[in-house]
């Protein structure tokens, strides 16, 4: 399970490097700051990633907390919210060191 996670991260990490080389490089293109939204993101994916994000953003997917909370993390910047993600699932893999150490029976 670890591993998977591990692996989740990894992913997720990669997206977000990706993510923020392209608004770096539009950035400069447009000599000021450009920081493409998460939604944005994913509605370059295509129609069906964008099908997707409008399904879980509709009235009757839960309760108004959750839209707003959606909500706001879709307009968020990309490269912020993998981030976010490769850190947690990191947090969620990673093997702590036993205390006593080593050679503790």
């Amino acid at each position: 399970m670890r591993l998977l996670l591990r692996f989740a991260s990894f992913a997720a990490l990669t997206a977000a490097v990706l993510a923020g080389t392209v608004d770096s490089i539009q950035s400069v293109a447009a000599s000021e700051p450009v920081l493409t939204p998460l939604a944005e993101g994913i509605a370059l994916l295509g129609s069906d990633a964008l099908n997707w994000v409008q399904s879980l953003q509709r009235t009757d997917a839960g309760p108004a907390i959750w839209l707003t909370a959606l909500h706001w993390v879709f307009m968020q910047p990309a490269f912020a919210v993998f981030l976010v993600i490769a850190l947690l699932l990191w947090m969620a893999g990673y093997k702590k060191k036993p205390a006593a150490g080593r050679f503790a029976a």
